[in-house]
């Protein structure tokens, strides 16, 4: 359960004390509640910077001038609010009862013939008429959560090989081998699940190609996009579609980027094209986690699909589709061996087109002679 925290306002400082002094300096602080890192000493003077509560740093300059004789300083700036280190004594001396505090009730407030009451939080349930939605909330913070944490994982991918161990051991777990003919069963039928996917493969229309990117996944794995996130969303964002929109040009696939857009309120699913490639903001309460897996589940097994991520359940789910798999370290490398092999094409044709006009102009020079 949430609880209230008092909060009050903290102080950076920097202390200039002579280097005798330092450890007079050092207990002054830590009276204070203050905090402060490793003294720096310099020539006779050491330094002391830290953070300290305003109340019991306030009229310390004089106190510092007084043991170091006029050589000591104090420097002070507003570092906002932290927690209050007295904060059980201040409530104390205040005598505030939230009880009693009718014009901000801690409780829950009724309506009854046109009249309002308070309720106490724990009798709430009992004055209900309709149903609770803060169990709904807890589930979608948690939810929340999880997928955080799964779209923010970086290059936690998992090996093809070891996923399709992982998902024959799942496909298999209920078959018991108590005897040798259960044993010879599954082994043939391990056989048929990969000569039915090699069939399946085979009726699949490779000539449509797909690559689904996960924007966010890949935003917070390419370095140069996170260390962008941190300043502007919307600017790493735009940088991802403008690379992935030169990846499509080289590779000429349908390219699809798919952006969380589930926490947006009545947001439905948008779908936009950006140049040459397509973007999707999923709808409310849908990750894009869900909007890729579904999606591989109604054309993984049609067409070539490809899925950009490094979330490893994802990953697995993807590969149970049928779906090909890029981690965001193979897609950043197949991007920029793709740019590094279109720049050394365009460099091999300059150099060619220089070498056919300089045998023009070597002929042109050699025909007058020829004449004469």
């Amino acid at each position: 359960m949430a609880q209230s925290v008092l909060l009050e306002p903290y102080y950076k400082f920097r202390l200039e004390v002579p280097q005798q002094m330092i450890g007079r300096a050092m207990t002054d602080i830590e009276k204070m509640q203050g905090t402060f890192d490793t003294p720096d000493t310099t020539g006779e003077m050491s330094v002391l910077q830290g953070i300290a509560p305003v109340s019991t740093m306030q009229g310390y300059q004089k106190e510092v001038l007084a043991y170091s004789k006029g050589m000591g300083r104090l420097f002070t700036t507003l570092n906002g609010y932290d927690i209050c280190h007295n904060e059980e004594e201040i409530i104390e001396a205040s005598g505030y009862d939230p009880d009693r505090d009718l014009e901000n009730p801690c409780g829950s407030v009724f309506c009854s013939h046109g009249a309002g009451y308070n309720v106490a939080w724990n009798e709430v349930p009992e004055h209900m008429h309709l149903e609770s939605v803060l169990a709904k909330e807890i589930e979608e913070e948690e939810f929340d959560e999880l997928t955080q944490r799964r779209a923010y994982i970086e290059e936690e991918s998992i090996d093809t090989e070891e996923i399709d161990r992982i998902l024959e051991q799942t496909f298999y777990a209920n078959q018991h081998n108590k005897s040798k003919w259960k044993k010879k069963k599954t082994a043939r039928l391990v056989q048929d699940y990969h000569t039915s996917a090699e069939k399946s493969s085979v009726k699949r229309d490779m000539s449509k190609k797909y690559l689904l990117v996960d924007g966010y996944n890949i935003i917070y794995a390419w370095d140069d996009l996170k260390e962008l996130l941190d300043t502007n969303v919307d600017a790493a964002r735009g940088k991802l579609l403008d690379e992935m929109s030169n990846y499509q040009g080289m590779k000429g696939m349908e390219l699809i980027v798919v952006f969380d857009a589930y926490r947006v309120k009545g947001h439905e699913t948008e779908i936009t094209d950006y140049m040459n490639i397509h973007v999707v903001y999923t709808k409310e309460a849908e990750t894009a986690d869900q909007y890729i897996e579904k999606f591989a589940h109604t054309h993984g097994r049609k067409y070539d699909v490809t899925v950009a991520t490094s979330d490893g359940l994802e990953q697995i789910i993807i590969r149970g589709q049928g779906c090909r798999l890029l981690s965001a370290r193979e897609l950043k490398r197949d991007y920029e061996e793709a740019k590094a092999q279109i720049r050394t094409e365009y460099l091999e044709n300059q150099k060619n087109e220089k070498t056919y006009m300089m045998d023009g102009i070597s002929l042109e020079k050699e025909q007058p002679e020829k004449e004469n």
